[in-house]
């Protein structure tokens, strides 16, 4: 296992600029207004030819001034738990406060290797704003820049020779099944995570927007390892106004690029609205697989055609996803939620299918010669050869003389016919037409050349209007 160093520090401090600068990545969202990071979040470091993991935690604030102020500090404590060493970060634009004395007492007594950086230092002629902190009667404060990189080096120096020589290997994210949870604000994401990973993992509260970041976790379930990627509510957006809303929106688009499956969660006590629909369209149009999981089933008034009803209105509604299977749960009783890592997995197993050449020939050649397909300006169209040229999603390749003039709703027909053989029912999946190349492919695109004869009897014609 790589060792895990973990940020602390008051709001505002810097933490997350670190984490960038560190992780080389803009995972962590920064801006300058305090308490946007309120969930652990966690990047692989690759420096020196050594490795290990870091994780970003909320600001600490010792009072109630924050209504996250008790969440956010008990995500501290389990992140105090988890780590092997704990790096504090201090502010020197702003200098010492209260909160830096409360915060290194809550860490005085935990026996393990502790840095202590003092950020905001833009270079040697601000090292003096350090002096302050050796107040608090700590040694080995490093002055750095999470911004510019200032005291970059020195720090991570002294940093990894906390770090076993085992441990000095690249870090690479582990091949594992990526699954985004994307919804509403207030759909029951967090709660979600937290039931999945059997932990407080995430600040959960009735205040919608209460997750910021896209958050990931890792778990194992049944020799299967899953990334769990917990993302800020989607919004419309004409009601999305604050900026660090926008920056939220933006991670959770973003995290439906790099995901396999996405759980489009669903607040089932409100019912399907239309911004549920669009969020299902952002995963449609990123090509992942998706999975509709109806939160909060628990509150709904049921009968014995209640799921019925729910999933013909889904169905309508989301047509565009016909192939997305359909889950109720209560994310806060536990009620379904175990299934979920097997219909990921079935989804996930079509997701990234291979079917071989001679497979797809065969049934594309099957589906045209019993429906024909129109003809084109009187010519026949003509499917040369098909072929699987990509998985994730299983994307297919067939080569027409003529693709511009396949109708869409001819290639639905085919789309459906490859699902109805392949066994793809759960997965999206997609059919390219191609010009072939070679003499026929092109027929339409170069002049007939004339024959003499037809040449001459053309000058005549000219010559006798003159």
């Amino acid at each position: 296992m790589k060792k895990i160093v973990a940020l602390f520090g008051r709001p505002n401090v810097g933490k997350s600029t670190l984490f960038n600068r560190l992780t080389r990545t803009r995972d962590a969202i920064v801006d300058n207004k305090p308490g946007i990071t309120r969930d652990r979040k966690t990047g692989y470091v690759n420096y020196d030819e050594a490795s290990f993991i870091l994780v970003d935690t909320g600001g600490f604030i010792s009072d109630d001034a924050d209504v996250f102020a008790g969440d956010i500090k008990a995500q501290l404590i389990r992140a105090m738990e988890d780590c092997d060493i704990i790096t504090i970060v201090f502010d020197g634009k702003f200098g010492l406060s209260s909160y830096d004395r409360d915060l290194l007492e809550m860490l005085r007594n935990i026996d393990k290797p502790k840095f202590f950086i003092v950020n905001k230092i833009d270079g040697p002629e601000k090292e003096g704003e350090i002096f302050d902190f050796y107040q608090l009667g700590i040694d080995n404060i490093y002055p750095v820049s999470g911004e510019h990189g200032y005291g970059i080096d020195s720090f991570m120096q002294d940093l990894l020779k906390e770090i076993p020589i085992e441990e000095s290997l690249e870090a690479e994210e582990p091949s594992i099944i990526k699954v985004a949870i994307v919804g509403k604000p207030n759909a029951g994401k967090s709660s979600l995570v937290n039931k999945l990973t059997g932990e407080e993992r995430m600040v959960v509260s009735d205040i919608p927007g209460t997750t910021r970041d896209s958050v990931d976790t890792v778990i194992t379930y049944e020799d299967n390892e899953f990334l769990l990627i917990d993302t800020a509510g989607i919004r419309r957006k004409s009601r999305v106004n604050d900026k660090i809303e926008k920056f939220s929106v933006i991670k959770a688009l973003k995290s439906l690029e790099r995901c396999d499956i996405a759980l489009v969660l669903i607040d089932a006590s409100e019912g399907i609205t239309e911004q549920d629909v669009k969020i299902a369209g952002y995963a449609e149009e990123r090509g992942c697989g998706a999975i509709f999981v109806l939160n909060k089933w628990d509150k709904v008034e049921k009968n014995n055609k209640s799921h019925k009803q729910f999933e013909e209105m889904i169905r309508y509604e989301a047509g565009f996803l016909p192939y997305a299977p359909i889950i109720t749960i209560s994310a806060k009783t536990g009620q379904r939620v175990g299934k979920i890592f097997s219909l990921i997995n079935k989804v996930y197993k079509e997701y990234k299918t291979r079917i071989s050449t001679s497979k797809v020939n065969s049934i594309i050649e099957s589906a045209v010669l019993r429906t024909t397909p129109p003809m084109h300006k009187g010519k026949r169209l003509k499917f040369y050869y098909s072929s699987q040229v990509a998985v994730a999603p299983p994307t297919f390749v067939s080569f027409v003389n003529y693709p511009d003039a396949v109708h869409f709703s001819y290639k639905r027909f085919l789309l459906n016919k490859l699902r109805e053989h392949t066994g793809l029912k759960n997965t999206p999946i997609v059919l390219n037409l191609r010009q072939r190349r070679g003499r026929e492919g092109y027929i339409d695109q170069f002049p007939k050349k004339q024959n003499k004869k037809s040449k001459k009897h053309s000058i005549r014609l000219k010559n006798k209007k003159r």
